[in-house]
C-alpha cells in the first residue's frame, strides 16, 4: 500500500503541488508573485504523458485549486441553508470536482499538443487554458470565479492592458510566463526523445514572449500615469451591517430601515450628489409596502441628492399567465432622483443558481435553494444605464460583477462610471468577501470605468479607473464612506469589442484539434 501512495505521489504529486500553490495566489493570501511559477511542475509533469493519465493529473490540479480557493461556499450554505458542516463541504467538494474537469481537460489536450508538434509550451499552454477558462465562464450559467488572471488584481502595472483583452489576457500571460520556464525543462525530455529536434520555434517563442512582456509593462506604466477624462463627482456609500438572519425578520425591520437612515444622514453633510445603499438594503418591498415606501421617498426628498439602494420588488405575472402563476420578485436596484420620482429600475439579469432560483425547477423539483431567502427570484431582461447630471453609469448587483462581458455591454456606447451593489454578509469572515471585491478592480480597468461598491457587511468601497483601491471599508463595520471620484467618460478596446482576443484562442485550440484529430 505504501509503494502505491509512493508511486502515486510520484505521478501526481506535481499537480496536487502547483494547485496548493495557486491557493496562496489569491485574496485573502495575495502572494501573487507565485503565480507566475505555480503551473511549473505541473506543465513539466504532463509533458510527456498519455492523455488519460494527463487528464488525471489536470483534475488533481484542480481539486485543491478550486477547493481551496471556494471553500467559502460552505458558509453560506451551513449557516443560513441549514445544511450540517459535512454535506455542505461536500457540496464545495462536488462543485471542486466538477471545475477541476476543465483543468483535466487543459492538460489532456496540453500533453497531446506537445507530444504531436514542435511548437513550445510557452505558446501551447496559455492558448489552451484561456480557452478553457473562458468556457468555465459561460457554461452552465458560468463560474468564473478563481480564473488565473483574478491572482494580479495587486499588480496594476502587468494587468492595465486586460482594457484590451480583458481579464482573460491575463491569464494568458501568466501561463505564458509558466510554460517559459517549464520549457527549459521539457526542452530537454524533447531532446533525448528527438536528438534533432528543433529549437528555432522554442527560441523565437521565447523572444516573441520578451517583447510581448515588455510591451505589456511599457503598456501598463503609460496607462497607469494617464489621467482619466471625466469630472469629478462627490458619491458616498453606506454599509448597513446588518446581519443576515434579522434583514427580513419583521422584528427588525424598523431597526434595519433606521440604521441606512441614520447613516445617510450622517453622510450628507458632506453634499454628496449620489448616496448608494447596498443589494436588498431596505427591509421591504418597496412600492407594495405603501407606508415605508413613502416614509423612504419623503426622506429622500430631503436629501437633495440620488439615492441608489437594492429592493426586492413584487411584479405581477404576464396576462396570459396570471391564472397560473403567483406574483413574481426580482431582486432589483432603484435609483431615485432628488424629487424622490424613480429615474432606474434595474431587475437583476444573472442570478445565482441554487441561491437565488433553482435551475431546472420542473425536472428538479426535488431540490430546494441551498440557502434561505424569501423566495425564487425571476431575471430581468435589459441592460439599462441610469442618466444624472453628472454623469451615465451601469449598475450590477452581486454575482453579476464577476462577468466581464455582462458588465462591458453597459460601456459598449459610453458611460462614465460603474456601481455594484451586495450583500457578502452570506460567506462571514472567510476569503469570499475579499476574492469578490479583487475582482471588481478588473471591471474599473477593463472598461476604464471607476467602480463604487457598496456592500452590506462590506468590503465597501472606491477603484479609480486604473484599478487603484481609492478607499475601502472593513468587514463587519457599520460605517458610511465618502470620496470624490473622478469619472472616465473614454471608452476602452474591451468596453468597443469584447472578448476577440478569448475567440483567437479558441480559434487556434480548434485548430490544434483539427491538426491533432489528422496525425
Amino acid at each position: 500500500m505504501r509503494n502505491f501512495i509512493a508511486k502515486k505521489l510520484s505521478i501526481y504529486g506535481p499537480s496536487i503541488l502547483s494547485g496548493a500553490v495557486l491557493i496562496f495566489c489569491f485574496p485573502a493570501f495575495n502572494l501573487f508573485f507565485l503565480a507566475w511559477i505555480a503551473l511549473v511542475p505541473f506543465l513539466i509533469s504532463i509533458a510527456d504523458k498519455k492523455p488519460a493519465e494527463a487528464f488525471r493529473a489536470g483534475f488533481y490540479l484542480g481539486i485543491p485549486y478550486f477547493l481551496g480557493t471556494l471553500y467559502w461556499i460552505y458558509h453560506s450554505i451551513n449557516h443560513y441553508g441549514n445544511i450540517p458542516l459535512i454535506p455542505s463541504l461536500a457540496l464545495v467538494f462536488l462543485l471542486s470536482l466538477y471545475l477541476s474537469l476543465y483543468t483535466g481537460v487543459f492538460a489532456m489536450l496540453f500533453s497531446w499538443k506537445i507530444a504531436t508538434t514542435r511548437l513550445p509550451a510557452l505558446f501551447v499552454a496559455p492558448v489552451l487554458w484561456v480557452t478553457l477558462e473562458f468556457l468555465r465562464s459561460y457554461a452552465l450559467t458560468g463560474f468564473p470565479w478563481s480564473s488565473l488572471g483574478y491572482s494580479q488584481y495587486l499588480f496594476l502595472p502587468a494587468i492595465q492592458f486586460a482594457d484590451i483583452t480583458g481579464i482573460y489576457g491575463v491569464s494568458f500571460l501568466i501561463a505564458a510566463v509558466n510554460g517559459a520556464i517549464a520549457d527549459f525543462f521539457i526542452i530537454k525530455k524533447r531532446l533525448r526523445a528527438m536528438p534533432l529536434f528543433p529549437l528555432s520555434q522554442t527560441v523565437i517563442g521565447f523572444a516573441l514572449l520578451s517583447i510581448f512582456i515588455l510591451a505589456v509593462f511599457f503598456y501598463g506604466f503609460w496607462r497607469f500615469n494617464e489621467a482619466p477624462s471625466g469630472k469629478p463627482v462627490r458619491i458616498s456609500v453606506i454599509q448597513g451591517n446588518i446581519e443576515q438572519d434579522k434583514k427580513w425578520d419583521p422584528a427588525y425591520q424598523r431597526e434595519v430601515y433606521d440604521t441606512y437612515k441614520n447613516l445617510t444622514q450622517a453622510a450628507a453633510v458632506l453634499s454628496p450628489s449620489l448616496v448608494v445603499w447596498p443589494e436588498t438594503a431596505v427591509p421591504f418591498y418597496f412600492n407594495s409596502d405603501r407606508a415605508f415606501t413613502q416614509e423612504l421617498i419623503g426622506f429622500q426628498q430631503t436629501l437633495n441628492s440620488y439615492l441608489l439602494f437594492g429592493s426586492v420588488l413584487i411584479k405581477e405575472p404576464a396576462e396570459e399567465n396570471k391564472g397560473a402563476r403567483k406574483n413574481l420578485l426580482t431582486n432589483s436596484a432603484l435609483l431615485l432622483a432628488p424629487d424622490g420620482k424613480p429615474s432606474l429600475i434595474y431587475d437583476k439579469i444573472h442570478l445565482v443558481p441554487f441561491g437565488e432560483y433553482v435551475p431546472l425547477r420542473k425536472a428538479l423539483f426535488f431540490v430546494d435553494k441551498l440557502v434561505s431567502g424569501i423566495g425564487d427570484y425571476v431575471p430581468g431582461e435589459h441592460q439599462i444605464r441610469a442618466e444624472t447630471p453628472y454623469g451615465s453609469f451601469g449598475v450590477f448587483i452581486c454575482y453579476e460583477i464577476v462577468f466581464p462581458g455582462l458588465v462591458r455591454k453597459s460601456f459598449s456606447r459610453g458611460g462614465d462610471f460603474l456601481v455594484t451593489i451586495t450583500n457578502d454578509a452570506w460567506f462571514g469572515k472567510t476569503a469570499g468577501p475579499y476574492q469578490h471585491f479583487s475582482m471588481a478592480v478588473f471591471r474599473a480597468i477593463e472598461n476604464r470605468k471607476p467602480v463604487i461598491r457598496a456592500a452590506n457587511t462590506g468590503i465597501s468601497g472606491f477603484i479609480d479607473s486604473r484599478g487603484r483601491v481609492l478607499g475601502a471599508t472593513s468587514l463587519f463595520q457599520r460605517t458610511a464612506m465618502t470620496m470624490d471620484v473622478k469619472t472616465d467618460a473614454g471608452r476602452s478596446f474591451y468596453s468597443r469589442y469584447g472578448d476577440l482576443f478569448s475567440y483567437f484562442c479558441i480559434v487556434i485550440t480548434t485548430l490544434f484539434l483539427i491538426n491533432v484529430s489528422r496525425r
